[in-house]
């Protein structure tokens, strides 16, 4: 027997960002290029976690736990029998329309709608969740939107009823109340692997005294979303409108006509060739090839989603230009600087005409980057920092999303051309605060000579400055010996009412990157992820020194590698991805989803070790599950430094072959 196909708030969510997806999602044929287990998604964001708290702000709630549609329908009818209700869960069924409610409290004929977020709010900033112009908040959208949905089901179902609608979010304002907050909402899975979360006996009224979580009335903007969102792209127009035809459309199984644009870039119904041979179809292929008639091999050629921070894709698919070597300066607004650093527009354009000019070839500005090398000291310095942001603070005064560091990376590359990794941090002490020990060992590591420090963005800059402003609230001893250090290697946050420029301050590569340097290879990304492997091919040097087994001895010592070589090459002769090589952080975890949670953002901040790091606090594992995954954080960040120093490598060799 099939199951009926009802609009959800999330599938609702998924047409809302492009309708065509509909009919793609759900389809085992059609490979959807997100997290396979939401247990891994929810370990780095907390949103079960946030969820979980939330019940126990309403300690009379009832839980609805059934996951089938007619038994959960059937006990939430049960319960709103009642005059005065708390439900959890709640299942609203009104003709294809399905929806679970986060918090449903009834009081009569007065019910209110409460969706819980693990999002960040501060009512400074984000009150009434609009813009100035008074319009929804882009941030806040995507979330009005689901308040919005809801709503609207829920009042089919139950038309007198009068609907107070909520978000309950993450109140960055409002410090944590106790220590230890975070460590009595574990992350678990049943004997049927079903995820969950443990509340601890410990939980006490004190704990929920003051609320980190904060109910936001939205019956404002959920109106302005009636009344003028989803006006255009969309199968008509209008917001109630669509939530109708969607719902049709999809029970359907009907097909939107695809409207292609910018939006596609992030599109996960993609696959590579590898995966089409599978078996596998590509929603996103379907979509190209209904509206430009392309065939497979046009997608071998670039397209304008590949322009690196390009905002003109729209405007060029809509006229017609969507692969780059049919663009012209004009269509990315193109001109030529009098710097010798390449401006953005600049290196766009090199991007382009790289592909027009059939030419593969590195684009390396020797004469600029001879220069900046010029004014740094050695020994050269390479650190990676790996944080996370909880929802749920660790100690009291803490807010909620307060950065957190715990692990760094170091490698040294001396003027002799001697690597070493030179040191690391990781603290995995289950709800321990590592900022202040991170920061004493990183002091300890670089402050041993005045060789010039790098980083890959500017991501470790703005943690520092995160925990200078920690330092100074804190009552440690030597805050003051921090502060200074880390104001020696750092510059003030443009936010930060001090203001000062180290005169260690780090170098960012990432700059350097996009400044001098720009390999085909990588795609138009700046990410280390894809500029390690570009480098890696193009440099002989690098192949020579890193296909032998040595890093990891004498000569090229490392704290947790032995006798590693680094290039590999495939069938086609091209070295392998080199984080590929390193050992599964999660055994359990499907291929597909490792490769996702190891993509990184042009920040590099990406998802695995952060996940990593949060399955360390919040789920219960035996003492080997945890040295493992430790040494998984290490190898990882290690090889973050070590491409960094690779890159240098290369670079400071081009230089040497260009004299």
């Amino acid at each position: 027997m099939s199951h009926p196909r009802y609009l959800t708030k999330s599938r609702f969510k998924l047409a809302t960002e492009c309708p065509t997806k509909l009919f793609y999602t759900g389809k085992k044929e059609y490979l959807d290029n997100k997290l396979d287990d939401p247990f891994l998604a929810s370990l780095a964001d907390g949103g079960f976690q946030v969820g979980e708290l939330a019940k126990c702000y309403y300690p009379e709630g009832h839980d609805i736990t059934s996951l089938d549609y007619e038994e959960s329908v059937q006990k939430t009818n049960e319960l709103l029998k009642q005059d005065n209700v708390v439900i959890f869960e709640p299942a609203i069924r009104f003709g294809n329309l399905f929806v679970r409610v986060d918090i449903l409290v009834k009081q009569g004929n007065e019910y209110q709608l409460i969706e819980v977020k693990a999002k960040s709010y501060s009512a400074k900033n984000d009150k009434d969740f609009l813009n100035k112009s008074g319009k929804l908040d882009s941030k806040w959208k995507p979330y009005i939107f689901d308040v919005a949905f809801q709503k609207y089901v829920l009042k089919q179902i139950i038309p007198s009823a009068i609907v107070s609608s909520y978000l309950m979010v993450v109140d960055k304002d409002t410090p944590c109340p106790v220590d230890g907050l975070n460590q009595k909402f574990k992350l678990t899975r049943d004997d049927r692997n079903r995820r969950g979360v443990s509340v601890s006996n410990s939980l006490s009224a004190s704990d929920l005294s003051v609320k980190i979580l904060k109910k936001i009335n939205t019956d404002k903007a959920v109106q302005i979303a009636y009344e003028t969102e989803l006006q255009t792209g969309m199968p008509v127009e209008g917001f109630i409108p669509n939530i109708e035809v969607l719902a049709e459309q999809y029970a359907n199984d009907e097909k939107v006509i695809p409207v292609i644009g910018s939006k596609c870039k992030s599109c996960e119904f993609k696959c590579s060739e590898e995966d089409e041979a599978n078996g596998f179809k590509s929603g996103f292929k379907e979509c190209w090839k209904e509206q430009l008639h392309w065939k497979d091999e046009d997608f071998n050629e670039p397209t304008v989603l590949s322009i690196s921070n390009f905002r003109g894709s729209n405007r060029c698919i809509e006229n017609g230009k969507v692969k780059l070597k049919d663009l012209s300066p004009e269509d990315i607004n193109y001109e030529e600087s009098s710097t010798p650093a390449l401006t953005l527009k600049e290196r766009q354009w090199l991007q382009v005409e790289k592909v027009k000019d059939s030419d593969s070839s590195v684009y390396f500005d020797v004469d600029s980057m001879r220069n900046e090398m010029a004014s740094w000291t050695y020994p050269l310095h390479f650190i990676d920092f790996e944080t996370c942001a909880v929802a749920i603070p660790f100690y009291k005064g803490m807010s909620p999303y307060e950065g957190i560091a715990f692990q760094f990376s170091h490698h040294m590359l001396h003027e002799d051309g001697r690597v070493e990794h030179a040191g690391e941090f990781l603290s995995s002490q289950v709800g321990e605060f590592p900022n202040f020990n991170f920061v004493r060992e990183l002091k300890a590591q670089l402050e041993k000579d005045n060789g010039t420090i790098f980083r890959y963005s500017n991501h470790e800059n703005s943690y520092l400055n995160m925990v200078y402003q920690q330092l100074k609230l804190s009552g440690e001893v030597d805050k003051g010996e921090l502060c200074g250090f880390i104001k020696s290697i750092t510059k003030s946050s443009n936010n930060s009412k001090d203001n000062w420029l180290g005169d260690r301050n780090m170098v960012d590569q990432w700059e350097l990157v996009k400044k001098y340097y720009y390999d085909p290879a990588t795609g138009g990304s700046n990410s280390i992820k894809a500029v390690l492997p570009a480098i890696l091919n193009s440099s002989q040097f690098l192949q020579e020194k890193y296909e032998q087994p040595i890093y990891g001895t004498k000569e090229l010592p490392s704290l947790n590698f032995k006798n590693k070589a680094w290039i590999e090459f495939d069938d086609n002769g091209k070295v392998k991805d080199p984080y590929k090589s390193l050992p599964k952080m999660f055994t359990e975890a499907s291929e597909h989803d490792i490769e996702l949670l190891s993509e990184s953002d042009e920040l590099n901040n990406g998802g695995l070790a952060l996940t990593g790091y949060a399955r360390l606090q919040f789920t219960e594992m035996s003492d080997y599950e945890r040295k493992e995954l430790e040494r998984g954080l290490l190898m990882y960040c290690e090889l973050d430094t070590l491409a960094m120093v690779m890159i240098q490598e290369a670079w400071r060799d081009m230089i040497n072959e260009s004299k």
